[in-house]
Formats: C-alpha cells, sequence, structure tokens
C-alpha cells in the first residue's frame, strides 16, 4: 500500500533532482548491495574475476537465475524459448510471466490495441513491471547511466530487479493482478488516439531530471522526460498543433496558465487531458511547491507519466496519483 512517506518521496521526483551519492560509481558498481544480494540468495552468481554488473545478462544465466527464483518460491520455472537478444523489454517480459502475471500483461496490451492506441509489443508486460517496481531511477549526476527499453540488459540491473523480487511480501503481485486486470480503455476520437499514441510508444523510456527528448539533443547526458517534460515532448516537441496553447515547461506553470474556470475535476477528465498533482486544492493558486507532478490522461480512471519508474501506467481511482490530484486540463 502507498504510505504517506512513499507518496512523498514518488512525487518529488518531478521538483526535485536526486541527492548525489558519495562516491563514483560505474554501470557496474553502482549497486554492489543489491548484487551481493542476489548472489547470496543464489539467484546469481558472481564470474570470473567478480560480479561485473557492467556485462550483459546471458540467456543461459538468465534461465539459471529464472529456475532459482522459481525454487525460492515454490512454483515452475517458464523456459526461456527464444535466442532474440536478452534486452530490457525482454527481460521485464520474462519475469512478468515468471510471476505469474503474463495474463495481466496481455489485457493491458490487447485494451491499447482495442483502443486504436497501436501500443509498441512490450506495452504489457512494461505496464506490468513497472507497477512492480521492478526498475531503479538513476540519481541526476548519473542519468548516463539509464537504459533504454530497448538496451540490453546488463547483469547490475537484472540485480536490482532480482533483488526488489526478492523484498517482496506476497501482496505485490496480488495487487498487481488486481488493479491491473481492470484495465479498460475508452473509445477515443482521432485526435486523442493521435496524442496518446505518441504517449503510449514512450513506454518505459527513463526519467531524466530536465528532459524533453528521445535523445541528447537538448544537451542532457541521457534522452528521456521528468513529469512535464514527458508532457511536453507529447505535446510540443511532437509538433501537434494543440501544444500551441501550452506555454510554461513545469507542471506547475502549465496548470496555472489557464483561467481556474477551465480547471476539471477527475470525473470530468478525458483521453488527452493534462493532469496535475501535489497539495493544492482545487481553487489553489498554481505554485511551483504545490503542484509538483504531471501526467497525461488516458481515462479518468488511468494516467501515463514519467515518474520514478521512467515511463508508465498507474490507476486514477486509487495510489498516489488518486492521493494527490489537484485538477486537470482539457488540450484538446
Amino acid at each position: 500500500m502507498w504510505s504517506a512517506f512513499t507518496v512523498l518521496v514518488l512525487i518529488s521526483a518531478c521538483l526535485f533532482a536526486p541527492s548525489a551519492r558519495a562516491s563514483k560509481i560505474t554501470s557496474g558498481t553502482w549497486n554492489l548491495s543489491e548484487q551481493r544480494t542476489v548472489v547470496k540468495a543464489g539467484l546469481m552468481t558472481n564470474l570470473a574475476v567478480g560480479f561485473q554488473g557492467e556485462q550483459p545478462l546471458t540467456d543461459s544465466e538468465m534461465q539459471s537465475s529464472i529456475a532459482a527464483l522459481a525454487t525460492s518460491e515454490s512454483t515452475s520455472p517458464i523456459t526461456i524459448s527464444t535466442s532474440a537478444p536478452l534486452t530490457v523489454v525482454r527481460f521485464d517480459a520474462l519475469l512478468v510471466d515468471q510471476l505469474g502475471l503474463g495474463d495481466v500483461a496481455s489485457i493491458v496490451q490487447s485494451q491499447a490495441a482495442a483502443a486504436g492506441l497501436n501500443p509498441p509489443s512490450y506495452f504489457g508486460t512494461e505496464v506490468v513491471a513497472r507497477y512492480l517496481s521492478l526498475r531503479y531511477m538513476q540519481p541526476t549526476q548519473y542519468e548516463a547511466l539509464e537504459l533504454y527499453p530497448t538496451n540490453l540488459i546488463t547483469r547490475a540491473e537484472a540485480a536490482h530487479s532480482f533483488s526488489v523480487i526478492l523484498g517482496f511480501s506476497g501482496w505485490q503481485v496480488e495487487q498487481a493482478r488486481e488493479v491491473l486486470s481492470t484495465f479498460t480503455l475508452p473509445h477515443y476520437s482521432a485526435a486523442q488516439r493521435q496524442v496518446l499514441s505518441l504517449a503510449v510508444s514512450k513506454i518505459g523510456m527513463p526519467y531524466v531530471w530536465g528532459g524533453t527528448t528521445d535523445d541528447t539533443s537538448d544537451g542532457l547526458a541521457h534522452g528521456g522526460y521528468d513529469c512535464s517534460g514527458f508532457a511536453w515532448r507529447v505535446y510540443k516537441v511532437s509538433g501537434f498543433s494543440w501544444g500551441k496553447q501550452i506555454l510554461g515547461r513545469t507542471a506547475a506553470e502549465q496548470a496555472g496558465e489557464i483561467p481556474k474556470s477551465q480547471r476539471l475535476h477527475l470525473s470530468e477528465v478525458q483521453g488527452g487531458d493534462l493532469l496535475f498533482f501535489g497539495s493544492a486544492h482545487f481553487n489553489s493558486k498554481a505554485t511551483e511547491s504545490n503542484v509538483i507532478h504531471e501526467g497525461i490522461a488516458l481515462s479518468n480512471q488511468w494516467a501515463i507519466h514519467s515518474s520514478d519508474q521512467g515511463v508508465y501506467v498507474l490507476p486514477l481511482s486509487s495510489g498516489w496519483l488518486a492521493e494527490s490530484f489537484t485538477w486537470a486540463r482539457r488540450v484538446l
């Protein structure tokens, strides 16, 4: 369940750059404690000269890890039957299947496809994997270490995901099933489909402080988006004509540049609306301290946004988005 502390930590990712770590890290050393944890638990093993977290995980290593995970949970291991590159999205899909949530991912995928959003083939499994918090957001000074969805999964990244699963206390998988099995989308207009198709195509892209582009063309160390940067990417960088009415860059600016009479309650939200979150009340003046997060509505039940799990989907009916919703804004 979502504690007040969890809400604060997650939502503040859009307002404050994460703090620095004490010492220099690399793509192979950023989570040494998790590497030790998964080795001790038998889910991964050291290589000849140490863990070598920067190295790509191989299919054979993944199969061994899946078998060890299945043994620890008294389940049957899935069989890896393809020699396709072991990317982040393929790794996530295998974990989702092993956790028994492949059918839930299929529901999410089929609903997005039926709504005409042309989702990438990994949309459903990424929604599930990131709902389970299997990915890690690097602090700002180490964002160059982030992986794109199609990058090969490294041993360090795999160790993080396995460590998260080892920390499950029994309710996480069932909650994911309960919540995400209800994923449905409405009938969209042509404009909504155009905008939301672009939004869902970015599933799994990393959270990057100040980011608005898919690459480093905006001068940052890595492609990706912060929360308002995701909305900026979808409506402004894309060149969509609807984006011309969005002037401010931050969530607070975008929330505050419309008259109060145009603010929308959650019950009025439609696909493509901008959603704002924080401590502000519906009639409050938007400030940088009370409107600190932003997303894009898939409906008045679901949002896609960029936060601690990168670009991912969360419900608006429960959890931290529901608890911190302020108002919405229509753009289409």
